[in-house]
């Protein structure tokens, strides 16, 4: 397999930009070969870009989050648009760790690592809730979808501590608390192929979050700071000290949040 970049920051950036899902999924497969393999050198590439619109296809409309209709799940097209939601965020997902590969050019090699498996697992949870979506008679960007995560990538694309700290422990850790009384309220409607699609997720999640955790302490580590004070000034700045709870503390312990954040976001909930 040959790839024609030189850098991982490149094929990155190609990742990112594709649009076509069927190959930006084959292409993030390849680059996670080519880097493993010795294939793609870290040496940074030209100075990375704003990118105020990632790869992506033309629908699902994107919306204000107020405009997107509540749905029940008592009915076959409520649990679509549910599952509809899912694979929004796991989309997005994947385009986020790829940024987080292309934009932060200085980081030790193991984070790179880290990120683009990320970025092969997300597009696995998308297309396990792609075919599932299917089956139900439905595609994705049959339903509107609101833009939230992509909008925090741009807010945090200066800084890589910035970005560790509100993306994967806000944003995605949000997944931590709310899939297991999605899994419930799916077992409650019979829909036991998407109640082990989420289990997937949220083991793998759990992982993910993981590794926003400790790269957020590694760079707060190397830049002198202590990590519950900066965290919480965060999200001071950018959440106006404002996040949704109840919080899975199991969870978010093995994600590596510490006893004194959880129970400052227990109080920040």
């Amino acid at each position: 397999m040959s790839l024609p970049w030189q850098t991982i920051f490149q094929a990155a950036h190609a990742c990112l930009m594709e649009q076509d899902i069927a190959h930006k999924i084959a292409l993030s497969n390849e680059v996670q070969q080519a880097w493993l393999a010795g294939q793609l050198s870290s040496d940074p590439a030209e100075n990375p870009q704003r990118i105020d619109v990632p790869g992506r296809p033309a629908r699902p409309e994107l919306v204000s989050p107020k405009a997107l209709p509540k749905r029940s799940m008592n009915s076959e097209k409520g649990r679509a648009a549910l599952i509809h939601s899912l694979c929004h965020i796991e989309f997005n997902a994947i385009n986020l760790a790829w940024d987080a590969v292309y934009r932060f050019q200085k980081m030790p090699r193991d984070y790179y690592t880290d990120w683009i498996q990320v970025a092969v697992e997300e597009a696995c949870h998308f297309s396990l809730l792609r075919d599932h979506l299917r089956q139900m008679g439905y595609d994705y960007g049959d339903f509107d979808a609101h833009n939230g995560l992509w909008e925090m990538a741009v807010k945090t694309d200066f800084d890589p501590m910035v970005r560790m700290a509100l993306v994967p422990r806000v944003l995605e850790a949000r997944g931590l608390d709310v899939t297991p009384g999605i899994m419930a309220k799916l077992v409650e409607a019979g829909d036991t192929p998407a109640v082990e699609i989420l289990k997937i997720i949220q083991r793998d999640e759990i992982g993910h979050v993981e590794i926003g955790s400790r790269w957020f302490q590694y760079l707060c580590d190397e830049r002198g700071l202590p990590s519950m004070e900066t965290f919480e000034g965060l999200i001071g700045q950018y959440m106006k000290g404002k996040l949704k709870g109840p919080f899975d503390r199991e969870s978010r312990r093995k994600a590596g949040f510490s006893e004194e954040e959880l129970d400052y976001l227990d109080g920040a909930g």
